[in-house]
């Protein structure tokens, strides 16, 4: 793979299942290392930054949400720790989930269980947003997994993607050609290689 991903742009992968998408953002993030070659951003080899300067400049919202037995407030705090409760509640409610929150017996004070059990999936995206949203990273690792939703859950959601990519270097994984046809870069990949990338309309 030979690819150079814009700054402050939306890169849309796009690709059949076990193609790669997700290994390549899990690349970006280190969650894994390559073998051969580089990953650089900035033009620095992302193994040459520390792992934490490495994380503290990307938010991920991946389809696999990671919530912690803690409360819902603790939860996107976890975004940026020394965040006001202004800021948490803020970045709630860009990220439609103030609503629902406010709406449980304890709102944010209330226990989500571990790996958010007591929550829909929708609720855990959500909150998974408003995290991102707090943490305001330059760079933006999205899985956009809006397919198992229902309409009004997707729409909540994609207010808020919109919310969290303003500005942003943002590698999206898209399921919906509502997210490939903005995209100002795609990507298309299949059996671990790039056979075409461009904008939408060169690609049609």
């Amino acid at each position: 793979v030979d690819l150079c991903i814009p700054e402050k742009a939306m890169t849309a992968v796009v690709g059949p299942s076990g193609s790669g998408k997700t290994t390549l953002t899990r690349l970006i993030a280190r969650f894994w290392d390559v073998d051969a070659g580089e990953i650089r951003i900035g033009g620095k080899n992302i193994k040459a930054y520390t792992t934490d300067h490495l994380l503290a400049n990307i938010a991920m919202v991946f389809q696999d949400v990671y919530l912690f037995n803690d409360t819902i407030y603790n939860n996107i705090r976890i975004g940026r720790p020394d965040a006001s409760r202004e800021e948490i509640i803020s970045a709630a409610q860009k990220a439609c989930c103030h609503d629902f929150i406010t709406a449980l017996p304890d709102g944010y004070g209330t226990m989500v269980g571990e790996s958010g059990s007591t929550l829909s999936g929708g609720e855990k995206q959500r909150l998974s947003i408003a995290r991102a949203l707090l943490k305001d990273a330059p760079i933006v690792l999205l899985d956009e997994a809006t397919a198992a939703l229902d309409p009004e859950n997707e729409r909540h959601i994609q207010e808020a993607i919109d919310e969290v990519v303003k500005n942003k270097t943002v590698v999206v994984i898209a399921h919906r050609l509502y997210t490939i046809s903005r995209a100002d870069k795609i990507v298309v990949i299949d059996k671990g290689r790039i056979v075409e990338e461009g904008d939408h309309e060169m690609l049609m």
